[in-house]
């Protein structure tokens, strides 16, 4: 029984997808375990635990319309780290900001930083819900829902998941903050995570090698793309939240613009990704299934599938950029202020360039892909030999 549990796992699984896998799976060990140089600054006497609300004191709470000020009083049952099981009380002080203020009751569980003077509590503060343990959960559900119904297809998408993660954590980032070219450094990360998501899910074989193609150089022209509109946009990288906070907290040799340009490529990669594989998988299933079939037609074909593609990907970028900017949008509308004028806002045509820029990748990555598929499924045939 356990056999045929441990076989249906692999099914149609090759052994070098196994192995690449298996790398893969290695590579994100070593990831793991290889420092960022900007570590938790944490003083060596603190410790960040999960804290329980026993009691509140609202008293000292003034609402000014929409807008909190004073403080809460907290009453916090600490339930993890080195003081697990004491009470601490802390101040909940108001900032007058709605997507930063939290108001606790009693119940709620709360992420609490402590400060130490030997082994006695300090300074304790609660600065926010604790959410950690639910997020863990819903990871959890989402790669068993994964595993159970994809097997060992389900691991591999787990897998290019965690990896993408740690590559953009462990590399991107950090070699952005030590003053690495963000557009170049975006490029180059796509571009591997291309390679090892694709692979991943398509196998080491014609089908990844097509739809990387098609993908990294769809990506090359949409870096081109973003850096030749930036300049007519008159874009700032600071439309961007916590880009100018980024600036005052001691990088101030940073290119926010740049920063900008390498998200718009980072952001675009995954449903270029997508219409590549889905193209190269496309054109895959019709030589296995025509394999007569000549360069032309498969081009023809691959084309048709193309253009079908293209309308949905472009605006579900759309849909998926809107969500972003839908409160602005929502206010301005709210006060009246002319489309012109809307339109013409900084914020909103950064996400106007940011919509097209990533379309265009899309547009540009169709042709490539199927050029790429008929030069590649369809091998030359040898000039026959004239018999004199």
């Amino acid at each position: 029984m356990k056999k045929d549990r441990f076989s249906f796992f692999f099914h149609n699984a090759k052994k070098q997808d196994i192995l690449f896998s298996g790398l893969v799976l290695l590579l994100c060990v070593v990831l793991y375990f290889i420092p960022t140089g900007f570590e938790e600054r944490l003083p060596e006497n603190s410790e960040n635990v999960e804290g329980l609300v026993l009691e509140v004191d609202n008293s000292h709470i003034e609402q000014h319309g929409l807008v909190l000020s004073g403080s809460q009083g907290v009453e916090i049952k600490v339930l993890s780290g080195k003081s697990k099981g004491e009470l601490v009380r802390v101040g909940n002080h108001f900032l007058g900001k709605m997507e930063i203020d939290q108001v606790f009751k009693n119940g709620d569980h709360v992420f609490v930083t402590l400060s130490y003077n030997g082994n006695k509590i300090s300074y304790a503060h609660a600065g926010d819900y604790y959410r950690l343990r639910i997020e863990w959960i819903l990871l959890a559900v989402f790669a068993l829902f994964l595993l159970f119904y994809a097997g060992f297809f389900g691991f591999q998408a787990i897998l290019s998941f965690i990896f993408s993660v740690f590559v953009i954590w462990k590399l991107m980032i950090p070699l952005m903050l030590k003053g690495f070219d963000p557009i170049l450094l975006s490029f180059v990360i796509v571009c591997v995570l291309s390679a090892v998501i694709l692979f991943l899910v398509a196998g080491l074989n014609k089908k990844g090698v097509v739809a990387f193609l098609g993908a990294a150089i769809g990506l090359g022209v949409t870096v081109l793309i973003s850096i030749l509109f930036n300049e007519p946009f008159k874009v700032n990288g600071a439309v961007r939240p916590f880009s100018e906070t980024l600036l005052y907290a001691g990088n101030t040799h940073l290119n926010l613009t740049r920063i900008f340009i390498g998200g718009v490529v980072l952001s675009a990669s995954g449903a270029v990704m997508d219409l590549a594989m889905d193209i190269s998988a496309a054109m895959s299933e019709i030589v296995r299934h025509s394999p007569n079939i000549t360069r032309k037609e498969l081009y023809l074909s691959g084309s048709t599938i193309g253009r079908s593609v293209i309308g949905t990907m472009t605006t579900t970028l759309l849909l998926a950029y809107s969500g972003s900017y839908l409160a602005m949008v929502m206010l301005f509308m709210g006060q009246g202020i002319p489309n012109g004028n809307l339109l013409n806002l900084s914020y909103v045509a950064a996400e106007v360039l940011h919509t097209v820029v990533g379309s265009f990748g899309l547009v540009l990555v169709a042709p490539i892909t199927t050029i790429m598929g008929a030069l590649l499924y369809v091998p030359l045939k040898p000039l026959k030999k004239t018999t004199t």
